[in-house]
């Protein structure tokens, strides 16, 4: 199972370096193309996308998030931070397990 990133060019560069593979998107139109690929790819388990890219396409992340198992979608800020009004990993996270960290 691999991961793929969908995200601006310094994201995607930056997991690059980590050995991720991905798609720098700068248009909704390319974004969707290039989350349509990685889905189809049955060696992609985990998807990461940052979250600006992800609300160019929300209707179809939306419906990969709450309707299939694989692969995982997981949203996260870019380099220029949280999108007003999301919440924070560690946020997410507490509110996920209950506790606060």
């Amino acid at each position: 199972m691999r991961y793929f990133v969908l995200g601006d060019e310094d994201t995607v560069l930056g997991f690059g370096m980590a050995g991720v593979s991905g798609a720098a998107v700068g248009s909704a139109r390319d974004a969707e193309s290039a989350l349509g690929e990685a889905i189809a790819d049955k060696s992609i388990g985990i998807i990461i996308i940052t979250e600006r890219v992800a609300d160019m396409v929300r209707p179809t992340v939306d419906k990969f998030i709450f309707t299939r198992q694989f692969p995982l979608i997981v949203e996260i800020p870019d380099r220029r931070g949280v999108v007003a009004g999301r919440p924070g990993v560690r946020e997410m996270i507490n509110a996920a397990i209950g506790i606060k960290l």
